[in-house]
């Protein structure tokens, strides 16, 4: 059996990383070690469960299927292993978060060192992604996100406040152009786009008028995957680009940045740390959990005006 709960947690591995050298890599053994895991599992479950090729390592029907059941448990398991491990000293162990590339104030520096200072023991691994995807069969603990995207099954903490979206663009933009009146203006106007993955279409620009939400698909000049592209284009005078109100705050404090349409730009819901309810909540994640919970109060007592 024990034999058996390994070759499972070597089969994650690799369909997680789609590669036997990086699993070995990441597991501390040989690459063969690896190979010969898989076959022995492959040849006790009668079937494939992984492509191979000389350029990558792909998962096959039953091999998707495995996969899809067998990560949450590895991630029950660990987090049980944690629980009991607890009682020996502060939380430890690596900690894998998907986190928005736009959640401005959970990306913060300070925030983030603060959380690895408190506990030395956490590794904390983040990759920066708008791709949406499944946080558990990847093998992520928790992502962060916009609410209004997060799964209705995911337990959600609040790690910001309100948020909206805003247009924006340079004053030389405006002096040269002009601005847009209303939403449609747009269509007469330089626009830097943005999309969050390479396949993905452009994100559609989305306002409210007399509590009706509509998108306008603006032609971008420019199109782009990363925000802070968008923002040294707008700030260059290239267009005008379109995000989160927190993303472009420094340049719309300093006056480099003009915000336009605002009478369309309702707030809504902010940021949320999302995670999947479990019967046993790694302490690591329940470490970061309260870590957020504690500068959320900090920040709201500093903007009240309390000790």
């Amino acid at each position: 059996m024990n034999h058996d709960l390994n070759a499972l947690a070597v089969f994650a591995r690799v369909a997680e990383l789609r590669s036997f050298r990086a699993a070995a890599e990441r597991l501390g053994v040989t690459r063969s070690a690896v190979s010969q895991t898989i076959a022995r599992l492959e040849q006790a479950l009668g079937t494939a469960l992984l492509r191979r090729t000389t350029r990558s390592v792909g998962l096959t029907e039953a091999g998707e299927r495995l996969n899809a059941s067998l990560a949450p448990a590895l991630i029950d398991l660990r987090a049980a292993l944690e629980s009991v491990g607890e009682f020996g000293g502060l939380p430890r162990g690596q900690l894998r978060l998907a986190v928005s590339s736009i959640a401005e104030r959970f990306l913060d520096g300070p925030l983030l060192a603060g959380f690895v200072a408190a506990y030395p023991e956490i590794e904390l691994d983040i990759l920066v992604t708008d791709e949406e995807f499944d946080i558990v069969a990847e093998g992520y603990d928790a992502g962060v996100r916009l609410g209004e995207v997060i799964e209705q099954d995911m337990i959600a903490v609040a790690v910001s406040s309100e948020q909206r979206q805003l247009a924006v663009c340079a004053p030389a933009y405006r002096e040269r152009f002009g601005i847009p009146s209303h939403p449609r203006d747009l269509a007469g106007h330089r626009c830097i786009g943005w999309r969050p993955a390479p396949k993905a279409a452009p994100y559609r620009w989305e306002f409210a008028e007399e509590g009706r939400e509509f998108a306008v698909a603006v032609p971008p000049t420019v199109t782009t995957n990363e925000m802070a592209l968008m923002i040294k284009l707008a700030l260059a005078g290239a267009g005008i680009g379109f995000g989160m109100e927190e993303s472009f705050r420094p340049a719309l404090a300093d006056g480099r940045l003009v915000p336009l349409l605002e009478a369309y730009c309702p707030r809504f819901p902010g940021f949320y740390l999302y995670y999947p309810g479990r019967r046993h909540m790694a302490p690591k994640l329940r470490a970061l959990i309260d870590h957020l919970r504690a500068s959320t109060r900090s920040s709201a007592a500093f903007r009240n005006g309390r000790d």
